[in-house]
């Protein structure tokens, strides 16, 4: 895939931070005319980098103060269609990442209680064919959560 532009890091940035942002303050932000900004937005979307645009919603106020990540283990390779079948099916189930190491999934899910944690993992997610053991880690507060944005330069952030 070719590197993104300036250009369109700009669009890109502008568009994590406010997805509802018009194409005259697109425009205005990179010194086009706003069809085409339009353009330019098209194009990202066309080459697959922009893939949808959502509301982010607040688990806490929608319902669902407490957020846990859940290491999965599977008694073997062979159930993760299944597995991964089942899951995209459930709201709360928020992230599925295919891990290297000694689990073979980790989610990212919320719930409304400790109670309802309790009842997701033991009706819910155990009685998946498959599931051998879970290792759920609860949290308590969370510094930093952002939607990907564009790399600025090549530089490490650490510098």
């Amino acid at each position: 895939m070719d590197p993104l532009s300036g250009l369109e890091t700009k669009l890109l940035r502008a568009l994590v931070g406010n997805a509802r942002s018009t194409w005259a303050e697109l425009a205005q932000l990179i010194g086009f005319s706003p069809p085409a900004a339009a353009e330019r937005v098209h194009k990202l979307e066309e080459r697959g980098i922009i893939r949808s645009y959502c509301a982010w919603i607040d688990p806490e106020l929608a319902g669902y103060p407490l957020t846990a990540f859940v290491a999965v283990i599977l008694d073997r390779p062979a159930r993760r269609a299944d597995f991964l079948k089942k899951l995209m099916k459930m709201e709360r189930v928020l992230e599925v990442h295919h891990t290297a190491g000694s689990e073979d999934y980790l989610l990212k899910i919320v719930a409304a209680s400790p109670r309802d944690l309790d009842h997701f993992l033991g009706e819910v997610l155990k009685s998946i064919p498959g599931v051998a053991r879970t290792r759920t880690t609860i949290v308590l507060a969370t510094a930093k959560s952002i939607p990907l944005m564009p790399p600025q330069n090549t530089s490490l952030d650490s510098r």
